[in-house]
């Protein structure tokens, strides 16, 4: 589908996945003001080891997205730099052939299942198809997350071999909609029934969120996307907790991201 690095590197620019995206500084600001606390509803499972303070976190993101260094800029769009996001497709891709190589296993889940669902479950199908274990452990449990709302009873679900969660809805829980969530929570739980189910846990978790930092911080491999707004995961790669995080905008249509799943297949000589 692309002719080389330039032609993803237009890819993205194209569809507002790299460049200028549509976070803007100001959530961007608030996000690192409430890391730099230690908010848990930012941290999502990361526990930093550094002082990081907001100056820093701005230059940490400016590092790893490309998103302006200058504190004093507080309005606007942020933008990210598609040779960035290009570089972490590729590494992206060097983890997925990896464990593709040695016939391991993985865990996916997503916090964004609207609109990221389809590019993991691409990458389950083709690594399920090279006989890596796809883990869907721990369907049905319960998780009991914290929102802005106040307590919200979820099941864990498994979509194309993705998790997710979705909320309560009496007996008919599988049937609701999955919802959007940045909590660490469904990959602790998920696992937790690994271990407990067979003592295998997986050799790479894959996602977003508090599917990536969750995962990290208990010492499992994990990579995954992430936009300008969610420092947590940068930290964690800053700090070794977090294997690669691909900086993209998280919040554009969900068909935008399907060519960067054959395109990290094709990093990891895995497409089909």
């Amino acid at each position: 589908m692309f002719k080389g690095v330039g032609g993803i590197r237009g890819y993205l620019l194209g569809v507002g996945l790299a460049g200028v995206v549509g976070t803007a500084r100001e959530v961007s600001l608030r996000r690192y003001r409430g890391f730099a606390v230690r908010d848990p509803r930012v941290l999502i499972g990361v526990c930093p080891e550094g002082d990081w303070g907001v100056d820093e976190l701005v230059a940490l993101m400016a590092e790893k997205c490309g998103v302006s260094d200058d504190p004093l800029c507080v309005s606007g769009q942020d933008v990210i730099d598609p040779e960035r996001t290009v570089a972490a497709l590729d590494a992206f891709g060097k983890r997925l052939g990896a464990v593709a190589q040695r016939g391991g296993s993985v865990l996916l889940g997503t916090g964004h299942p609207d609109r990221l669902l389809g590019f993991y479950a691409g990458l389950a199908d083709a690594l399920s198809a090279v006989g890596v274990s796809v883990l869907t452990p721990a369907q049905g449990r319960c998780v009991d997350i914290t929102t802005r709302f106040g307590l919200r009873t979820c099941h864990l679900d498994y979509v194309g071999g993705v998790g997710v969660v979705r909320e309560r809805d009496g007996e008919h829980a599988g049937c609701a909609t999955p919802v959007h969530s940045h909590s660490p929570l469904p990959v602790r739980v998920a696992l937790g029934a690994a271990a407990e189910e067979g003592g295998v846990l997986p050799d790479l978790v894959i996602g977003d969120h508090g599917w990536v930092c969750g995962a990290g911080q208990l010492g499992v491999e994990a990579i995954g996307l992430a936009d300008t707004d969610d420092p947590a995961l940068f930290v964690g790669e800053a700090e070794g907790a977090v294997s690669v995080v691909v900086p993209l905008d998280d919040g554009v249509r969900s068909d935008y991201y399907l060519p960067l799943t054959r395109y990290v297949l094709n990093r990891a000589c895995l497409s089909q």
